[in-house]
């Protein structure tokens, strides 16, 4: 079986019969080298196919000029947002990322990890998949001096940097909003407590339970994996309570849409009979009958943060990191699956 052989620098070089030194000046435009031999080595370059090799090049510099990306999924708007974001940042700075995702599997993110670091990164940006309790393989990261910046989902045993948003505050807001909709038996349809931003909108919401003096009912509170599956069942489970909820606030929008799915095929009154919240703002949560209200978490400030943060480390050496934050406020966008009348908060 034929195998083409991949064109390297001396392959040019033989054809003009110059050195391959020259040719790698002329292919990074040095001064040194005069207009007419880099035009012609780069003709010939593209004549014969020539592909740079990163992987080499990072050997030899100690830079790549690649930043890692590690998110749950792409097929959210806040991750896909984020990722645009930290792609626009770092692009202006002559760095490109590479996107992996784990799909909320801890052996998936382990081996991005592993990819990533083969890569010879320059950096890893990451959200942490929900299965995710062991932090030895982000230690690995640390441990080989490459800038590590958290977002969204992250562990403060790491002491790296962090982005997001204050969790614990938005869920005092959204029960606020549901207080003042007259609401009085408010349900929580949770991510797992093992994970931080989701186990700081548990507290939250049982904190603001407390302040307004309503019941800390534990058939109230469900933790699950805020799929839209697991949205459908566990909304199913509330409404055969026999004291229903007349609220809901889910922890992701596409677990509330497939509460909200629920409602409308158990001809539940939205939100009169119950008001309903989510969380992320994604898209279709003002495309829906009726719109989801939900919480903007500023994916495009956080992807910005993230890069930027990353950038700051390249001015750096040696690298040495520790637990920073920079938390973002939450805003709630009120829609019509909530708003029983004119919310004074």
């Amino acid at each position: 079986m034929n195998t083409k052989k991949r064109t390297t620098i001396k392959d040019i070089a033989n054809v003009l019969n110059i050195s391959a030194a020259a040719v790698s000046k002329a292919l990074h435009n040095n001064s040194r080298i005069s207009d007419k031999t880099k035009k012609a080595v780069k003709e010939v370059a593209k004549k014969l196919n020539y592909q740079p090799n990163h992987l080499a090049s990072a050997l030899r510099s100690g830079k790549s000029k690649l930043v890692g990306v590690i998110v749950p999924r792409t097929n959210s708007h806040f991750f896909s947002s984020v990722i645009q974001n930290i792609e626009e940042v770092l692009n202006k700075k002559g760095y490109n990322i590479i996107i992996t995702q784990s799909n909320e599997s801890y052996k998936k993110e382990c081996a991005n990890i592993n990819t990533l670091l083969f890569t010879q990164v320059d950096g890893i940006i990451a959200s942490m998949a929900n299965e995710t309790i062991d932090l030895q393989y982000y230690e690995k990261i640390k441990s080989k001096g490459i800038p590590l910046i958290l977002f969204d989902r992250g562990e403060n045993d790491l002491n790296v940097d962090y982005i997001g948003i204050d969790d614990y505050h938005s869920s005092h807001i959204i029960v606020e909003h549901l207080v003042a909709q007259g609401c009085k038996r408010i349900a929580h349809i949770g991510g797992y407590k093992r994970t931080r931003i989701y186990n700081n909108r548990i507290k939250g919401y049982l904190d603001a339970l407390k302040k307004h003096h309503l019941p800390l009912d534990e058939e109230l509170l469900i933790e699950t994996n805020l799929s839209t599956e697991n949205g459908r069942e566990k909304m199913q489970e509330l409404l055969n309570l026999k004291i229903r909820p007349d609220a809901v606030y889910v922890a992701g929008d596409y677990a509330a849409l497939g509460a909200l799915q629920v409602l409308n095929e158990n001809n539940i009154k939205v939100p009169d009979e119950m008001a309903l919240v989510g969380f992320g703002n994604e898209p279709f949560t003002n495309m829906v009958t009726p719109g989801i209200t939900s919480v903007n978490q500023h994916s495009p400030e956080i992807g910005r943060l993230a890069a930027e943060t990353f950038l700051n480390y390249t001015k750096k050496e040696p690298i040495t990191q520790e637990l920073k934050k920079q938390i973002l406020d939450a805003e709630l966008i009120v829609r019509a699956s909530s708003n029983k009348k004119t919310d004074p908060f």
